[in-house]
């Protein structure tokens, strides 16, 4: 009886960035290539994620933005997102980060049918989502107990129509739930199949580090990225975060590097709220930014940009980009423009005298983003 395997060939295959796949059917009597049929969608250069072998966009598009405007007013349903994830995908972008919690499960559903429709090759998506935050009133339907894990990767899964999530991450540190049950659930769905790689987010240094050694002494599958909040006026995980990460290999895939939207330069001192809509509504970005020194910083971005003649934004993504250990900073979008700029921003480089210059006004700041 003759057996066949299939392996894949990059050799001499075609795809329209130049750099193609074949799959050959190999046996002891023949060899015959089968070519494939759907187009790779990739523009732009790519990065690893973290540590790993996958590959990723150096741009990672967020998608709290899109889902139901009964869970933030601010939020984009499904209709207004469509155009921006397709110019995403178009552009390159192959890196997509929700969480379930977002819309209560409507980012997901959102996300996972935009991508099928744009996007139909599985392989070349890298997906992200989390866990932790509440999803109802119910006192298990929320942190990090095997029980919601084994539970939320499920429904996870279900709403966003695939087999698998590239990145499974938790979206805090749990203090009610042993990291040794925590960590052991994360392993079991990903020796399930139900995740490839794992992630966290915001939380201490040092909670991080515990579940880092705790997954390495047993053997377990370990966190290969950072979720951290980091930007030109929040840079706190400079002490200690980002350094644990760079000796640990973790790669970093920073929130709100524009600050939401603070360092696009619209918002005004003794107003900030502008005339946005997220802006206006916002609290909790509120209680992140707006000191007076946060808007020095600002004002030394405007000033860079404007010697530049390129907008605020890009160069705080600029900044964040040329930061080490940062794999791909995940953006927000809400209008196409704002996609347009973040991809620019890819091409500019800072120099060392700009990047000296935009981090001098900064002033220390107590820890936002996570408690105890």
């Amino acid at each position: 009886m003759t057996r066949t395997r299939r392996l894949l060939f990059p050799s001499d295959a075609i795809c329209s960035r130049g750099v193609g796949q074949i799959l050959l059917e190999l046996s002891p009597t023949f060899v015959r290539p089968i070519r494939m049929t759907e187009p790779c969608i990739n523009s732009m250069p790519t990065v690893n994620l973290g540590t790993t072998g996958a590959r990723i966009s150096p741009l990672c598009l967020g998608m709290m933005t899109y889902g139901t405007k009964s869970w933030r007013q601010w939020v984009l349903e499904e209709g207004d997102a469509r155009p921006i994830v397709r110019r995403a995908v178009e552009a390159g972008i192959n890196f997509f980060d929700t969480a379930d919690m977002y819309s209560l499960g409507e980012s997901e559903c959102i996300t996972g049918k935009l991508l099928r429709e744009f996007q139909p090759r599985r392989q070349e998506l890298v997906i992200a989502t989390k866990v932790y935050n509440p999803m109802s009133d119910c006192p298990n339907d929320r942190g990090l107990s095997r029980k919601h894990i084994m539970a939320s990767i499920d429904a996870s899964l279900k709403r966003l129509g695939v087999d698998y999530i590239d990145l499974y991450q938790i979206h805090r540190f749990d203090p009610l739930t042993p990291i040794e049950e925590t960590c052991e659930a994360l392993h079991d769905v990903v020796k399930a199949g139900k995740a490839l790689y794992l992630g966290a987010s915001s939380m201490y240094a040092w909670q991080f580090q515990k579940m880092l050694q705790f997954q390495q002494v047993n053997h377990l599958t370990r966190f290969v990225t950072m979720q951290n909040h980091y930007n030109l006026v929040y840079r706190e995980e400079e002490r200690e975060m980002i350094p644990l990460c760079l000796d640990q290999k973790v790669g970093c895939i920073p929130w709100s590097p524009l600050a939401r939207g603070f360092l696009a330069g619209s918002r005004k001192r003794g107003d900030g709220k502008s005339e946005t809509l997220r802006a206006r509504t916002d609290d909790f970005g509120h209680g992140l930014y707006y000191r007076d020194t946060d808007f020095d910083v600002v004002d030394r971005v405007v000033e860079i940009a404007e010697a530049r003649s390129v907008q605020p934004a890009q160069v705080a993504l600029a900044w964040i980009l040329s930061k080490p250990g940062v794999s791909a900073p995940i953006i927000g979008a809400s209008k196409l423009y704002q996609l347009e700029n973040a991809l620019t921003a890819l091409q500019l480089k800072l120099t060392p005298d700009e990047i000296k210059r935009l981090e001098e006004p900064y002033e220390p700041h107590p820890i936002l983003g996570h408690s105890y």
